[in-house]
């Protein structure tokens, strides 16, 4: 009789004796009850049940005590439970506690012995965590098909190739994106080993130091999608390190991805002019007419700053704190977890239709490709495999008669050999070259064509690389199906 009067009453502890101040539950309580109402409640509710069943196994409860908690707690979702300061304290842990005291008919007074808050909601951040960590993977591959096909198309068109903001080599547009597909790759590589390693359940560590009873940890894990239960119980309540790597890594590719859009802007100048979008990715000045903008390429930009300070904010919530179960670090540190993934997911959603409808402007960019002496790397290595010269006076010759032809207005196809073997003499060699060779070292597909190295911008080593890219996310694609069919 007393035990029911209680149970009726709302006294959670014995410690205090009043409930959350107005102001503590209005600005902070019912704020993180709503956020675990939207975003962890499935989780908490199915832990919820695997622990029932993993009373009944331990003598706790009745079959049909157990039964009946089952029942119950289906009936639960984010219209029947709400925040009451006075009765759960606003807490959605206490709140599915009273929810279920109040709807059973039969009591068992040894429901919710030897259990904790600690191990639930770090298990229930960890489900969400693993969920989240899935859609942004789902988003990077999704991303990286569409990046496959653009670079298999472009495999073979060429396109200037920048150092230190200035003309360097000619690479092609294929190449490129095939750059781009490479850090996809790394990214997923890491965020897929990073899933396996914190898919580790919390749960049965109770506050800190383990329960008192002899729950089955490696049952409840498995019966929630976990490889193995973690194995440390104050590492179970107290690491958040799960969301300082996913925070770091999705940080890393974003200002990876920073500096691919940064190419693409500086690509869509007027001065440049080798891109160009559809108009329903494109914007417009309200005072200058002839403008054709493409703020899409800002939006995506300036979201990648987003990430990073996600990631500030998780690191400075942890830093400096006492390693064991905290709302510091647990509640408030984890508050733009959401943000983070919502940011990433939009991010990268943006930057793979843009990848998708991004247009190359080929004769622009053959235009730049044959007016600029991208050659002169070549014509240095000629001078010195075939002329015998000393690669370092080489490269001086070969500098020398680029000056000149420029001075003298020339393009790289109006070769003058004469010029170069004076400018040799001059130096004490013989230039050893022909003028089909010297053509050659400044013709655009020969340029593009001669680099034969692994990884090159080669369009046959490009091609090599593409097939090898889409085996391996193949692979990738298969371990993130087997981590959805887990849970």
């Amino acid at each position: 009789m007393n035990q029911e009067k209680e149970s009726s009453s709302g006294i959670l502890t014995g410690r205090i004796k009043k409930t959350p101040s107005v102001l503590l539950d209005e600005t902070v309580l019912r704020p993180q009850f709503a956020y675990e109402l939207e975003h962890l409640l499935p989780f908490y509710l199915r832990i919820e049940k695997v622990m029932v069943v993993e009373s009944v196994r331990l003598g706790l409860m009745t079959e049909s005590a157990a039964q009946e908690i089952l029942h119950v707690l289906e009936q639960i979702n984010e219209h029947t439970l709400t925040a009451e300061s006075q009765d759960n304290m606003s807490d959605i842990c206490f709140a599915i506690e009273r929810y279920v005291e109040l709807h059973v008919t039969e009591r068992s007074v040894t429901w919710h012995a030897d259990r904790s808050r600690n191990d639930v909601q770090a298990t229930a951040q960890l489900m969400f965590a693993r969920e989240q960590l899935l859609s942004v993977l789902a988003e990077l591959m999704a991303m990286s098909d569409i990046v496959q096909k653009q670079a298999e198309r472009t495999a073979t068109l060429p396109m200037p190739g920048y150092t230190h903001y200035q003309p360097a080599q000619i690479i092609t547009v294929g190449f490129y994106l095939a750059a781009i597909n490479e850090q996809i790759g790394h990214t997923i590589d890491r965020l897929l080993s990073l899933y396996d390693k914190m898919n580790a359940c919390p749960l049965g560590a109770g506050a800190m130091a383990g329960l008192e009873l002899a729950w089955n940890r490696e049952q409840l894990a498995e019966r929630l999608g976990f490889e193995r239960p973690c194995r440390h119980a104050l590492v179970s309540v107290a690491s958040k390190e799960w969301m300082l790597h996913i925070g770091s890594e999705l940080s890393t590719f974003s200002i990876t991805l920073s500096r691919f859009i940064t190419d693409f802007i500086t690509w869509g100048s007027s001065e440049y002019r080798f891109i160009d979008l559809p108009d329903e990715l494109s914007g417009i000045s309200s005072a200058m007419p002839q403008k054709k903008n493409f703020p899409v390429l800002e939006r995506i930009r300036g979201k990648t700053a987003h990430m990073t300070a996600y990631y500030v904010d998780f690191a400075m919530a942890q830093r400096n704190t006492p390693f064991t179960n905290l709302v510091e670090t647990a509640k408030e540190g984890g508050s733009n977890f959401i943000h983070l993934i919502s940011n990433a997911n939009i991010l990268f959603r943006l930057f793979t239709t843009v990848i998708e409808h991004l247009h190359f402007r080929e004769n622009r960019m053959y235009q730049i490709c044959s007016q600029e002496f991208f050659g002169g790397f070549s014509l240095a290595n000629k001078l010195s495999l075939q002329g015998r010269i000393p690669y370092r006076r080489a490269q001086v010759i070969a500098g020398r008669y680029i000056v000149w032809m420029m001075e003298h207005g020339r393009k790289p196809s109006d070769i003058d050999l004469n010029q170069l073997q004076q400018i040799c003499r001059e130096q004490g060699y013989k230039a050893g070259l022909s003028e089909v060779e010297l053509r050659n070292v400044f013709d655009v597909e020969h340029s593009l064509y001669s680099k034969i190295t692994l990884g090159s911008t080669h369009p046959k080593e490009v091609t090599c690389l593409l097939a090898q890219q889409k085996k391996e996310r193949e692979i990738q694609r298969i371990q993130w199906k087997q981590a959805i069919d887990m849970i």
